[in-house]
């Protein structure tokens, strides 16, 4: 199975011979200048090379999956992809705008050159389990059924590994655990799982809504936009800006927490940065947790969550009051890294969101 997946930064393919869990080939390509279809193309074409120079043909593949970012209300599984799926998801890309006119590019290139079932899967699948109250907003009505105002969340594919391998390190039924996880990277969102079901998480209608992100502001007081609108800055100015200029880029200079965890020491704005990514982190963390009736794991994925030792453990440490124990700011490693007297444990697991994708294209296609 081969998995493409394509991010704002990087066209990552990686080949799985299932059900073994251990490439047999991963590649990551950076995108040009542009990612314009030539340029798209030109990536897959670079991907697939490099996998035949691996010593794996194009025809011994038995399906292509591609992640998804938003799937819209149409899309709540994985899909096997034809033309009339392909215009489907042209009609909710705009949900996603950053994301989906990327993946349905990168889709229609692998199409083109390899003719073997191609399945989507989607972000906001997993979270289709969400309770009415989980996915209403405090809006009028006429928001909801005439412009589909509503929460969908992200990270699935991240957030259906994360639980699966933390009940392993658990030693318990992922369906017996109730847990929150916090998948940190570029992108950053929170969510509720109880008895593998999501229940809550911060990222909205669009991946705009929760916590601080890299580049991303996360939830801001809506008023903040009709001032900058009155002002005379253009919708669109507005929505780059708190998508691309905002977050750790936008109060500390750089999305790099390597970098701004060296400079905090001595730079106000690197310090201002780091500390508002954990106040916010850790807020978020504890709104899921009221979500479930109790927490058996707080679970940290994602760049940040999974490298960033000092980040991690000072979330924890704001988390004292609901029994979170603050493991080492040295631990690296995977797996459960503490576990408090009330036996709440907090476990790190390394995303591997090609998985589940590879996984939901064989569902798709069968074995």
């Amino acid at each position: 199975m081969l998995v493409l997946n394509a991010g704002s930064a990087t066209l990552k393919a990686t080949v799985l011979d299932m059900p073994s869990t251990d490439p047999t080939f991963d590649r990551t390509v950076g995108w040009s200048s542009t990612t314009s279809e030539a340029d798209v193309g030109r990536a897959v074409d670079e991907a697939l090379a490099a996998m035949t120079v691996a010593g794996i043909p194009a025809e011994s593949l038995r399906a292509v999956g591609h992640r998804v970012v938003h799937g819209g209300e149409r899309f709540t599984s994985p899909t096997l992809i034809d033309d009339a799926a392909l215009a489907a998801l042209d009609e909710v890309a705009d949900l996603a705008p950053i994301h989906d006119p990327l993946a349905i590019r990168t889709i229609r290139a692998a199409r083109s050159r390899l003719a073997v079932p191609h399945v989507a899967a989607f972000d906001t699948a997993f979270h289709a389990t969400l309770p009415e109250v989980a996915i209403r907003y405090p809006v009028p009505d006429s928001w909801v059924t005439q412009h589909g105002i509503r929460r969908f969340g992200f990270h699935g594919l991240s957030v259906a590994w994360a639980i699966r391998a933390a009940a392993a390190a658990l030693e318990r039924p992922v369906e017996e655990l109730r847990i929150v996880v916090a998948h940190l990277g570029g992108g950053c969102s929170v969510t509720a799982v109880d008895s593998s079901r999501s229940v809550d998480t911060s990222m909205g209608m669009t991946p705009l809504e929760g916590l601080m992100m890299g580049t991303r502001s996360g939830s801001i007081d809506p008023g903040i936009i009709f001032r900058l609108v009155r002002a005379g800055l253009m919708p669109t100015d507005i929505e780059r800006a708190l998508d691309h200029e905002s977050g750790l880029r936008g109060v500390g200079g750089t999305d790099d927490v390597r970098e701004l965890l060296d400079r905090e020491a001595r730079d106000p704005r690197a310090a201002l940065a780091v500390d508002l990514f954990v106040r916010r982190a850790a807020a978020g963390i504890a709104a899921a947790a009221t979500t479930l009736d109790a927490v058996d794991a707080v679970v940290f994925s994602g760049g940040i969550g999974e490298h960033a030792t000092t980040v991690r453990a000072r979330i924890c440490a704001r988390l004292r009051a609901l029994g979170v124990p603050e493991p080492p700011s040295a631990e690296s490693g995977e797996g459960v890294i503490a576990r408090g007297p009330n036996g709440l444990a907090v476990v790190v697991v390394h995303a591997r969101e090609d998985v589940v994708i590879a996984e939901s294209a064989l569902e798709v296609v069968g074995p």
